[in-house]
């Protein structure tokens, strides 16, 4: 389903996200099991997160692991499969954050902000070495 933006060109579900995506190692598993986390490559975002790799199903309830970088603790988190996806790097699992503690929403939050910043004083010119 696609929508329209405020340029009056359409835009696909899955450029509608309010916060960027960024690149995160992830630790994950299926909720309330004892199996061991399994680590995939993926990324994370205000509202959830994805990894490639084996995907679980939709509707499944997930736990999760990451590490911001900067931050010396594990964050934990818990989500919801939303979409389960087919592409170049393989299967690949969407993920929305589900009970997000508002200390960890905002360790996200703050984050993504810092990248952000960081990315926009790059292009401006003010990031050089």
């Amino acid at each position: 389903m696609s929508e329209q933006s405020k340029d009056g060109s359409q835009r696909q579900g899955e450029e509608r996200r309010e916060s960027p995506r960024v690149p995160m190692r992830i630790r994950v598993r299926r909720e309330n099991t004892s199996l061991a986390f399994d680590s995939r490559e993926g990324n994370i975002s205000l509202g959830g997160f994805a990894w490639f790799g084996a995907a679980l199903s939709v509707g499944q309830k997930v736990e999760a692991r990451f590490v911001l970088p900067g931050s010396p603790e594990e964050l934990q988190v818990r989500g919801e499969v939303l979409h389960v996806a087919h592409g170049s790097r393989g299967s690949s699992a969407h993920v929305r954050f589900l009970d997000l503690p508002v200390e960890t929403e905002m360790l996200i939050a703050r984050y993504l902000d810092d990248l952000e910043l960081a990315e926009d004083n790059a292009n401006k010119g003010g990031g050089g070495a």
